[in-house]
């Protein structure tokens, strides 16, 4: 072969792989993804590491980043123990007034439409370090999806209080992440996402 031949036969081959590169980085791109049209992201906040589970399986099937709501004093044992009238949540979730302050108070949010929001059911609602986040983030223009995790109770007192308590905000139906199965989840997505 020439010189000229030899180096047409390289650029065809070099352009043939590259192709297949880019299709393979779509590929896995778009893996798990619901909504191309729509830019999601979820975070969570996660006392003992149920909801960090319930918010990875979120974002795994939305395709979408996640963000870990973190207390800028992490929640002990004691701090959760619920018969405890002195522990750290009890004493939070009685007087709503009180905001956790966070480790990192402000999220790059402003790529995102859909803000997946998760935590776990603390006296039949949402944690109080919820409301921190949402007031120290600007939301407005954005859907706020709640999701909790729980020993039992449902998602609609909690539902309910953030819509009371932020009359400006768009919030989209929630989900229970109770014995929900991913073709639950993406079904949900799909439906919040549109």
């Amino acid at each position: 072969m020439k010189m000229k031949e030899i180096k047409i036969v390289m650029i065809v081959a070099l352009t043939a792989v590259m192709g297949l590169c880019a299709c393979s980085s779509k590929t896995e791109k778009n893996k798990g993804e619901v909504s191309s049209d729509c830019k999601s992201i979820v975070c969570y906040f996660s006392a003992s590491g149920t909801t960090a589970k319930a918010a990875q399986r979120i974002a795994d099937i939305a395709g979408a980043p996640i963000y870990e709501i973190v207390p800028e004093a992490i929640y002990t044992e004691a701090d959760l123990d619920w018969r405890d009238s002195l522990s750290r949540s009890y004493v939070e979730m009685h007087d709503f007034s009180i905001r956790p302050v966070l480790k990192d108070s402000v999220a790059d949010l402003s790529e995102y439409s859909v803000v997946f929001l998760g935590y776990p059911n603390w006296w039949n609602t949402h944690p109080t370090i919820i409301n921190t986040f949402i007031e120290a983030n600007d939301l407005k223009g954005k859907k706020i999806v709640p999701f909790m995790t729980s020993g039992g109770s449902n998602i609609i007192n909690s539902e309910q209080k953030l819509r009371e308590q932020y009359p400006d905000l768009a919030f989209g139906k929630g989900l229970l992440m109770n014995d929900v199965s991913d073709k639950d989840i993406e079904k949900w997505i799909k439906e919040v996402e549109n």
